[in-house]
C-alpha cells in the first residue's frame, strides 16, 4: 500500500497551491500550517531547492472524531499535503493516505474516520 496518493498537473506553482487550498476548503479542510521548504532551506542552510510547500490540512470534525477514539492521534495530525514543482510548469500534488499512516495505531475505532478522510483527500487531489 502506498502511503500517499498524487497527481501531476501543468501550471504555475503558486496558482496550483491556491487551487489545492480551495479544493481542501470544498471538503471541509482548513490549512493550519504552510511550510515553504524552498524558503526555509535557503534561510537555514543557504541552499537552493525547488518550489516545495507542505500544507498541514485539518478537517475539524474528523479530527475531533479521531481524538475521541485515540488521544495520541494528534501526533499524526494535521494531514500533510505537498505541492512541489517537479519541472518548469509541472507541479505534483500529493496527500498522505490516512489509512496507511494509521495502520501503525492498533485502534479499530479509527478505521471509519481514516477511511472518510482518505476519500475526502482523494477527492481534493483529483479535483486539481
Amino acid at each position: 500500500m502506498n502511503y500517499y496518493f498524487n497527481k501531476t498537473v501543468k501550471g504555475d506553482f503558486d496558482a496550483v497551491v491556491d487551487r489545492v487550498v480551495e479544493s481542501l476548503k470544498q471538503d471541509g479542510f482548513g490549512v493550519l500550517t504552510d511550510i515553504d521548504v524552498k524558503q526555509t532551506l535557503r534561510k537555514k542552510l543557504e541552499v537552493e531547492f525547488r518550489n516545495y510547500r507542505i500544507l498541514g490540512a485539518c478537517n475539524p470534525g474528523f479530527a475531533y472524531q479521531a481524538l475521541q477514539a485515540e488521544d495520541k492521534i494528534g501526533t499524526m495530525l494535521p494531514c500533510s499535503v505537498i505541492v512541489q514543482e517537479i519541472a518548469p510548469g509541472e507541479v505534483e500534488v500529493a496527500a498522505i493516505d490516512p489509512l496507511a499512516s494509521m495502520q501503525a495505531v492498533e485502534n479499530q475505532e479509527l478505521g471509519p474516520v481514516a477511511h472518510s478522510v482518505q476519500q475526502k483527500l482523494k477527492a481534493v487531489v483529483d479535483r486539481i
